[in-house]
């Protein structure tokens, strides 16, 4: 198996931080060059109405350079013996940016945290992870919290 690029997608959650562990490991074990991704929602493109006293195109930029900044601080908290880490920030919808950047960067394996919602909650905010697992061309690695984990088997 030959494993040369790796996504880690992050919303700076425990999951994530949980994925990267896993990540950072792959990626020493194959000498692999990890690339780790946040997607931010726009909001400019995500709504519709017309707001004159807050100037969005300034909230936007501010929302991208406070995930940048957030960005280097889980890259030095997570990878400090990795030696080849790229890091990319993106605004749109998370599950399409992380496949689109897995397209782009080549990559040969995501490795993604999840949440592990349940009920009403899965049902309105949906799984990244999930649909990152449908509609991917490569492999994916989901990694689960333990607290999310079934203990009755």
């Amino acid at each position: 198996m030959k494993i040369e690029t790796i996504l880690l997608p992050t919303d700076f959650s425990s999951g994530s931080d949980l994925a990267a562990r896993y990540a950072a490991d792959l990626a020493s074990q194959y000498s692999a060059e990890l690339v780790v991704i946040h997607v931010f929602f726009d909001v400019i493109e995500g709504t519709s109405w017309y707001a004159p006293q807050i100037p969005l195109r300034d909230l936007s930029a501010e929302v991208e350079d406070s995930a940048r900044k957030q960005l280097e601080r889980f890259i030095t908290a997570n990878f400090q013996g990795t030696s080849k880490v790229r890091s990319k920030v993106v605004r749109g919808m998370a599950d399409q940016e992380i496949l689109k950047a897995a397209t782009d960067e080549k990559v040969d394996l995501i490795v993604i945290g999840t949440h592990g919602r349940t009920g009403l909650n899965r049902v309105l905010f949906g799984s990244t992870a999930e649909k990152v697992v449908r509609s991917a061309t490569c492999p994916v690695l989901t990694v689960r919290l333990p607290s999310h984990r079934d203990t009755s088997t």
